[in-house]
């Protein structure tokens, strides 16, 4: 977990940017709230605003960023105002928390924008409960929550804009369904359901922190589609919380709320959500459970028998989730592994065309934005099959076809980025057997997406152009990936 956290990859130091500017930015809008005159409360919900407003909304292009940023307001008032006026009425509360916990899942049906708004929406109410907020309070909060995302844009679109020289990303839709079917109306109805669970074992084991348990439920089903991602990604919120409580132990609890050194480690802990956020769930939970330790210590709460019960009602939350996946609606891993692999190798396919037309001299064909898809379907990919690696997994075959995998397809991303590579040389010739060779690589995907179980043939001759090195690499990689993925069904990877 520790190698993954500092050696992961971070091209163009994205990662870096992405984390410093969220401190900038936080920072800022913290501080115009103290300047305005706010209270500690006021301040602590205008950091709140900004961190969602920098971590949540993810649009392709910059504008789209702008349009959803600027709705974010829109949306979390009304929300902030249902909740605070439903404090004194717990009943009617708890529905209204519910039917926004099902919205806000549902609301991913219409992409990035649907799926920040319906993340600020929970968040809102969720701070509500974490702050404690009624009626009287609501204009000062209003306030600092618009202070803080126009701070956040200041910051994001005016003083640190990096994605204006950056291609917009790739952001893979989830696979299409109708119905019940739809991955977003059967996320909603297992997140409410498991919400509803933890809702109420979670004011059974405390009255006054029950929200914790609901806000376990609702980020484990964020982006996870099948039942073996979500009961992963709620043990690595079990594990990061617990770890982070132990940290918390050893800095949040001694510092006793102090501003100075408070102010500081508060500045760490969002470095490390914004920073990890993309490569380790465990490491990101571990930087949030200190944010909230840190906030708590701020607002004067903060006490070991606290923190003990934060991990109770984390392990509430992830069960909640648990149940929902597994008796509503439940889907296999295996079903949305299959459905990203397939996707991931018709890109190859994609990308591999591309770049031979572009060798053949067509001044239309661009295989870099296919590039940049192949490598969020990946990530997808990875995201998917972590059940079946995942140290737990039961099944050391399965284990290791998962793994087998995975190393060939990312051989296969290796030879389509250096096949692209040298199409974009425009000194690169056509060669001849260029076509033939494409075709191959045609043939080996649709033997892999069609369930045809014969492997493919290799090249036949040796490779005498920088081109053709990738493309029999390529052909090498998919003739590799027929026997993991087409093994017997007690054994195979997909299609169980």
């Amino acid at each position: 977990m520790l190698k993954r956290m500092f050696v992961a990859p971070d091209p163009g130091r994205a990662r870096l940017r992405f984390a410093a500017r969220a401190v900038l930015g936080i920072g800022l809008a913290v501080v115009v709230c103290l300047l305005a005159g706010h209270t500690l409360v006021g301040a602590v919900t205008g950091g709140l605003a900004a961190l969602l407003a920098l971590f949540t909304v993810a649009d392709a292009t910059v504008r789209g960023q702008a349009v959803t940023t600027a709705l974010l307001p829109a949306v979390g008032l009304p929300v902030l105002a249902a909740a605070a006026e439903l404090h004194a009425f717990p009943v009617a509360r708890d529905l209204a928390f519910l039917a926004v916990v099902g919205a806000g899942v549902y609301a991913r049906r219409w992409g990035p924008r649907g799926h920040s708004l319906g993340v600020f929406a929970f968040m809102t109410f969720f701070v509500a409960q974490f702050l404690h907020a009624t009626p009287e309070k609501l204009p000062g909060l209003y306030a600092a929550v618009l202070l803080a995302v126009l701070s956040a844009a200041v910051v994001r679109f005016g003083l640190w804009c990096y994605e204006r020289r950056l291609p917009p990303a790739a952001l893979p839709a989830p696979p299409a369904g109708t119905g019940l079917l739809r991955v977003t109306t059967r996320q909603a109805l297992q997140a409410t359901a498991g919400a509803g669970f933890a809702l109420v074992v979670g004011q059974l084991v405390s009255g006054q922190r029950w929200y914790w348990a609901v806000g376990a439920t609702w980020w484990i089903f964020v982006n996870t589609a099948s039942r073996g991602e979500t009961l992963v990604r709620g043990f690595r919120r079990v594990l990061g919380t617990l770890i982070g409580i132990g940290l918390g132990f050893l800095v949040a609890v001694p510092v006793h709320g102090a501003p100075v050194p408070t102010a500081a480690l508060l500045a760490v802990a969002v470095f490390g959500i914004f920073y990890s956020a993309a490569v380790s769930y465990t490491w990101m939970m571990l930087w949030v459970t200190l944010l909230a330790e840190l906030l708590y210590g701020l607002l004067g709460v903060l006490h070991p028998a606290l923190l003990a019960l934060r991990l109770a009602e984390t392990g509430v939350g992830a069960l909640g989730a648990a149940l929902a996946v597994l008796f509503v609606l439940p889907v296999t891993t295996h079903a949305i592994t299959d459905g990203w692999i397939q996707r991931a190798l018709r890109c190859v396919h994609a990308c591999t065309a591309e770049a031979a037309d572009r060798l053949a001299g067509s001044a239309t064909a661009d295989p870099a934005p296919r590039v940049a898809e192949l490598e969020q379907l990946l990530g997808r990919v990875r995201l998917a099959v972590a059940p079946l690696v995942h140290p737990l997994n039961p099944m050391p075959a399965r284990k290791r076809r998962a793994r087998r995998v995975l190393a060939l397809l990312d051989d296969c991303a290796r030879e389509v980025r250096g096949l692209v590579a040298v199409a974009a040389d425009p000194e690169a010739s056509h060669d001849a057997r260029l076509a033939a060779a494409c075709w191959r690589v045609e043939a080996a995907v649709e033997a892999l997406t069609a369930g045809r179980p014969e492997p493919v043939g290799g090249p036949a001759e040796q490779p005498a152009e920088p081109a053709l090195a990738h493309l029999h690499g390529l052909e090498r990689a998919l003739a590799d990936l027929a026997e993991p993925l087409r093994a017997p069904s007690g054994s195979r990877l997909v299609g169980a």
